[in-house]
């Protein structure tokens, strides 16, 4: 079961997945660095083969530790507080110390002479080292899980101060809206009702938590195209070429619809002729890539705040990681923002996801 994204406050921090390969690389690292220090130490730098059979020591057994810690992780996490972190400081040590006695038993066994030190003292050198550098290393893992969990919950607040943004430009404008078409069109005062009930629900709904689809974030744009048609006329035309995305690819919700209402309104309701809002999509080379455009005032116009792209890229970084990419800014006659987001999953070809595509269209 996936583990929630978000954690109270005085929750501890969950401990790394001692199985992942950036977890197996630190500490393969680590063990590198600490055994070149003690080769440097020592000042026999000719004795190159020992420090080579040092090596080979620590990468097994910083090996071993990941996997022992990878497989008791499920264990430690049930204990409370900060202990998942002491208990994991205090598997290291034996783990160690035994693979410290059989090395040194075998250097004797096969008579090699690496090893000057008796096994007493061979092996108490080594837990004392591998103490202090387990302690440093699961610090630093605390540390950068405290800030992810932070990251979290900030990306969170910028997602509900978002969502407080929305409500009154919605309310205002689309309630004008409707206002207007009552005495002229009633039914299509009825479905921007409608329309404007079903953006609300899923713009603003606070229970959801997690990320939502890409089909329904692009229905959530199409809700809320269609009442902003209503409102400008002629002057908005939408191009949509957005057939080749997967509509089950997960995506943070309120991801792309701020971009778009950005177009809209720095891009559209500036210009007295409107002007095209361009939406693109495809998908390959292991990433979706997503384009937003929309033209640019012949005069500079007063900009926004930017706080609204700055998240964007935040949250991208934060849910796709250093693979993901957003760019912004004016190309030729047009202001162009893109998304590059790496398939972290495969895409959905259930049913389902062919309905939610049928639906927008």
């Amino acid at each position: 079961m996936r583990e929630p994204l978000f954690r109270h406050p005085d929750e501890p921090s969950p401990l790394p997945d001692f199985c992942s390969l950036p977890v197996l690389f630190t500490l393969l690292v680590t063990g590198a660095l600490a055994a070149t220090v003690v080769w440097l130490a020592a000042g026999d730098h000719r004795d190159l083969s020992g420090y080579s059979v040092g090596i080979l020591f620590v990468t097994w057994l910083a090996l071993v530790i990941g996997v022992a810690l990878c497989l008791l992780r499920t264990w430690l996490q049930r204990l409370p507080g900060h202990l998942p972190y002491l208990a994991a400081w205090l598997l290291i040590m034996p783990i160690v110390g035994a693979a410290s006695w059989v090395a040194h038993g075998l250097d004797e066994a096969l008579q090699m002479g690496l090893l000057r030190n008796g096994p007493a003292a061979f092996v108490r050198d080594n837990v004392l080292i591998a103490a202090l550098l387990g302690a440093a290393i699961l610090r630093y893992f605390y540390v950068a899980a405290q800030w992810r969990l932070r990251l979290a919950a900030v990306t969170r607040a910028q997602v509900e101060a978002l969502q407080a943004r929305i409500r009154p430009h919605f309310l205002f404008n689309s309630m004008n809206t409707v206002a207007a078409l009552i005495p002229v069109d009633p039914v299509a005062a009825e479905r921007t009702v409608e329309d404007l009930a079903e953006l609300f629900r899923a713009a603003l709904g606070q229970h959801e938590q997690g990320d939502g689809t890409l089909g329904e974030e692009l229905g959530l744009i199409d809700r809320y195209l269609a009442i902003e048609q209503l409102r400008l006329g002629g002057r908005l035309r939408v191009q949509r070429e957005l057939d080749d995305l997967p509509p089950g690819f997960p995506l943070p919700r309120l991801l792309l619809q701020p971009l778009v209402e950005n177009a809209v309104r720095h891009g559209i309701q500036p210009l007295r002729e409107g002007g095209v809002v361009t939406l693109c999509g495809a998908c390959g080379s292991g990433a979706i890539e997503i384009e937003i455009a929309n033209p640019l005032p012949a005069s500079p116009t007063r900009g926004g705040s930017g706080h609204g792209l700055d998240s964007v890229r935040r949250r991208v970084a934060f849910r796709y990681g250093p693979r993901a990419a957003v760019r912004a800014g004016p190309e030729g006659e047009r202001y162009v923002v893109s998304l590059r987001l790496p398939l972290e999953h495969g895409p959905s070809t259930s049913r389902e996801d062919g309905d939610a595509r049928a639906d927008r269209r």
